[in-house]
């Protein structure tokens, strides 16, 4: 089996949203394919993944270094023993010359690739990627579809130009009518009173803080955290994500220190190291925080499986991980791996958030189809974007 080409397309996002700190509006992300010499249907099959969400296209990453890396790699080395691609050997060849850490984009662009050769791992088995996964890390699914189904949270609550408490009221309705039962916001981008205003907005119509997480994107100082930590305690929140700085363990340890309701975050970890320095320093405590890891902004499913064996050695359950993202991909992650959950963007990202239409939505769970690979096909507005991008084939 070989690799005939690899192609990256920076793909724009839909719509003008912000978080405290970002401005969406102008974001990209990297779009890959990795084609091979197995034909099905006259077409070449292809694996098709992306970075992420919220951060910006890696294009020239890819194309300077990456791709010509593994294309230029002897095919077999490439190879697992059954003679597919294998993800890891493709991720080793990609990160060919890089010195370790100094994650960054570089972490984001290796993901891409990575995780296309999950979707054609799956592919060439003709399965979904939740059961390639399952069976590569050893977790037996069995066939009951009941265990497809993981708990999903809608995030949204954006920033708007035009916003106000009866649009964001409505914005929430509109998950619960779709079968979301619980919801994540943005606070820091508004003066406190405002954000209170709009959490207990979002309370009452979802029914119970513990329905609703709020995030801060990283937006405060030790001191804001804290204020922000004694305001947000009253309300019983499902989680108070991202105070400070995501590499500021000690102030990640002192809020957690004096707030009594759980604390999420992860996203912006991008190595197993990170993660190891979290649960160390970061005063994370079992069976309440929340990790929220990312396999594509971290070099793809190899090095988040590595994440999920840190947590798990240092007292940790795989069930209180909750990838961020928002997308198919992690979808199928989590269901493979047993996570505790996952993010939807049912709203805002567009093509990328969000999940296909036959994706079985209820009583706040979340299946994805039985499409092979990660079923990136099946939403429409991200198969035009791929079909962009010439020769595709599932």
């Amino acid at each position: 089996m070989r690799i005939t080409r690899i192609v990256e397309r920076s793909v724009p996002l839909s719509g003008e949203i912000a978080n405290a700190l970002v401005d969406f509006s102008r974001h990209t992300v990297s779009l890959v394919a990795i084609v091979t010499d197995r034909i099905r249907n006259g077409k070449p099959v292809t694996g098709i993944a992306f970075n992420s969400i919220g951060r910006f296209a890696q294009g020239g990453i890819l194309a300077n270094r990456m791709i010509p890396r593994v294309l230029r790699a002897d095919p077999e080395s490439l190879l697992d023993d059954d003679g597919h691609i294998d993800p890891a050997r493709v991720l080793y060849q990609a990160l060919v010359d890089e010195k370790p850490g100094g994650h960054g984009d570089r972490a984001g662009a290796a993901a891409a690739l990575e995780l296309a050769c999950w979707d054609l791992k799956a592919k060439l088995a003709d399965e979904p990627a939740y059961r390639t996964i399952a069976r590569h890390f050893g977790r037996n699914l069995g066939w009951n579809e009941a265990v497809a189904a993981v708990p999903v949270y809608a995030a949204g609550g954006y920033y708007y130009q035009a916003d106000g408490l009866d649009r964001l009221r409505t914005e929430m309705r509109g998950y619960l009518d779709l079968g979301y039962d619980a919801v994540k916001i943005k606070i820091g981008g508004a003066p406190m009173r405002e954000d209170l205003d709009r959490i207990e907005a979002v309370i009452d119509v979802v029914g119970s803080g513990a329905r609703v997480a709020v995030d801060a994107n990283g937006r405060f100082d030790a001191t804001a955290a804290g204020q922000w930590a004694q305001a947000l305690s009253p309300y019983g929140l499902r989680w108070y994500e991202e105070p400070g700085d995501p590499l500021d363990f000690v102030l990640n340890a002192q809020l957690i220190a004096g707030y009594p309701g759980a604390v999420a975050t992860g996203e912006n970890l991008f190595s197993a190291r990170d993660v190891t320095n979290l649960v160390r320093y970061g005063g994370m405590r079992p069976g309440r925080d929340i990790f929220q890891m990312d396999a594509g902004l971290s070099y793809g499913l190899t090095e988040y499986a590595r994440m999920i064996e840190v947590l798990e050695s240092h007292g940790f359950d795989r069930g209180c991980a909750f990838p961020h993202g928002g997308h198919l991909i992690n979808l199928h992650i989590a269901v493979g791996l047993g996570l505790g959950g996952c993010e939807s963007y049912p709203g805002v990202f567009a093509p990328f958030g969000g999940y296909s239409p036959g994706c079985r939505l209820a009583g706040g769970t979340i299946a994805p189809t039985d499409a092979p690979g990660f079923g990136l096909e099946e939403k429409p507005d991200l198969l035009a974007a791929i079909a962009l991008m010439g020769g595709m084939s599932r």
